[in-house]
């Protein structure tokens, strides 16, 4: 279960709709099924995934590993069932301005989910 979700407002983020959940794949993060990928040129160090049946943005991955060899990815937890996920506190970031973390409102994703 993660310990936060994060509601980034960056242009991508903002149109993707994302709920992110952070950690490092295969240890942290562990994806199933099959995706496209897509590399937007400005974000070029992260691939995008997106759901092979119905298109959704699933998760993305770092294309470089960090110093210790692993790849920092995020998931998208608009992608779970609510009832799993509800109680998880949302964190706010300004990705598009500051690329700071914003003041905690105590909202949870149950009060973000639409």
């Amino acid at each position: 279960m993660p310990k936060s979700a994060t509601a980034c407002n960056c242009t991508i983020c903002r149109r993707y709709g994302a709920l992110w959940a952070y950690g490092h794949s295969g240890k942290d993060i562990h994806v199933s099924g099959e995706t496209a990928s897509y590399c937007r040129a400005e974000f070029g160090a992260i691939d995008f995934h997106f759901c092979a049946n119905c298109g959704c943005v699933t998760h993305y991955v770092a294309r470089n590993p960090d110093d210790d060899g692993q790849h920092w990815t995020a998931v998208n937890l608009r992608m779970t069932e609510l009832d799993l996920i509800s109680e998880v506190p949302i964190r706010h970031f300004d990705g598009h301005d500051s690329w700071k973390e914003l003041l905690k409102d105590g909202r949870t994703i149950k009060d973000m989910w639409f």
